[in-house]
């Protein structure tokens, strides 16, 4: 939808590697080694000794939280079970006709119909109960992950998955995208705001043959690292490496830490 170029191939491996290889880190800082257990399909990046999960975020700017198509939501149960959230995602892709070469015909035509979805899809994400569900899917797989890892110069930031997402429902302000210019239309996205500063979107990825009728979710890290931090009280250190906040200390801190000062 936008005039952004599209990841190469190149640079979408090389994130890859890179996501590996903090979470290969993060697991040895954890004290868990080099053949640390992982599930990268329910968004497991490292899977500890006591069977505790942690998703780890890195990166500069930007984290996908999701790419999905149409077999996606199709197939899903949760995003089904949500309220009409999953048969309102299915409306955004088939907005759009199955072949790329027909929507380029006419960009205006599909932008046009995908606004009315787009509408009831921020409708209801801006019901607080629906948010955290929508949420908790989507970066925890419904709970199934623990600990959300942050990875911001050097250091490993730890932080209770029910807490990150209490701490979005709270803050997140949900509202449709404005045009811009010209060229652009009202309604094409679902902003999430934090006091006025875009801190995420939900979107239609249209840019290639490769991503064509996806949605995705991203969140800004910079801008996320910083909600958290500003909203947790507590934080201890494990070692040089990583730090706990909150409950995250209250859950790891029998089974991995020796008595240590608060920072």
């Amino acid at each position: 939808m936008s005039k952004r170029k599209a990841m190469t191939s190149e640079k979408a491996s090389w994130v890859k590697r890179k996501g590996h290889e903090d979470a290969r880190e993060f697991a040895e800082a954890l004290g868990i080694g080099k053949e640390f257990k992982s599930d990268p399909q329910a968004k497991k990046d490292v899977i500890d000794f006591e069977g505790y999960s942690y998703s780890v975020k890195s990166g500069e700017k930007k984290w996908q939280i999701f790419l999905y198509g149409e077999n996606r939501f199709r197939k899903d149960y949760i995003f089904k079970g949500m309220n009409g959230l999953g048969e309102i995602f299915l409306e955004c892709i088939n907005s759009f006709p199955k072949f790329r070469h027909e929507y380029l015909k006419n960009k205006r035509i599909y932008k046009e119909r995908l606004q009315k979805p787009m509408r009831k899809l921020c409708a209801k994400l801006q019901e607080k109960r629906l948010l955290g569900a929508f949420i908790d899917k989507s970066m925890f797989n419904s709970g199934e992950v623990d600990f959300l890892v942050i990875k911001h110069e050097g250091v490993f930031h730890v932080f209770w998955g029910e807490d990150v997402v209490k701490i979005f429902v709270e803050n997140f302000k949900v509202e449709n995208s404005k045009a811009k210019s010209k060229n652009q239309m009202d309604d094409q996205k679902v902003i999430f705001k934090v006091q006025n500063k875009t801190i995420g979107e939900i979107e239609m990825r249209n840019d290639s043959e490769v991503h064509y009728r996806e949605i995705k979710f991203w969140l800004d890290k910079k801008r996320t690292f910083n909600l958290l931090q500003a909203n947790f009280k507590r934080k201890k250190k494990f070692n040089n490496k990583i730090i706990l906040y909150d409950k995250a200390i209250n859950k790891l801190l029998k089974k991995l830490m020796k008595p240590s000062k608060e920072v």
